[in-house]
């Protein structure tokens, strides 16, 4: 998409906000950004603070927010070479949103554990 469009839909499947979306707030990208948000990390920092992902999978991430806008990719002239990635601005804007999910997430655990297991309990009787 040529220019830049005034406002975003992510509700309209054909919306590439709607990608971005994905991006910023899939499994990895939004872990990512959390971990991002305590600072500038090189890659390998990203990959053992952020458990389970895996190099391929935190590199396509990384060139994706990259490529939205969300983060930002420094290469440093030195041998061997040493890459650091950091938030923009409008990073940490969706960073400290998302943290702020987390946050509200990790607080009310005990709660929406009780509703799984209550959901759980209430299928395991009808099977």
């Amino acid at each position: 998409m040529v220019g830049v469009a005034t406002n975003g839909d992510v509700y309209d499947r054909n919306c590439p906000s709607r990608v971005i979306a994905n991006h910023a707030t899939g499994q990895w990208g939004s872990l990512v950004m959390g971990k991002l948000l305590d600072g500038t990390r090189r890659f390998s920092e990203l990959r053992r603070e952020v458990a389970g992902v895996s190099e391929k999978m935190l590199a396509q991430t990384l060139q994706a927010l990259e490529r939205d806008g969300l983060v930002h990719r420094e290469v440093h002239p030195v041998i061997p070479p040493h890459v650091d990635y950091s938030l923009t601005p409008l990073g940490t804007q969706a960073a400290e949103r998302i943290r702020g999910l987390f946050t509200w997430i990790e607080d009310n655990l005990p709660h929406l554990m009780a509703a799984q297991d209550a959901y759980d309990a209430r299928r395991a009787e009808n099977v």
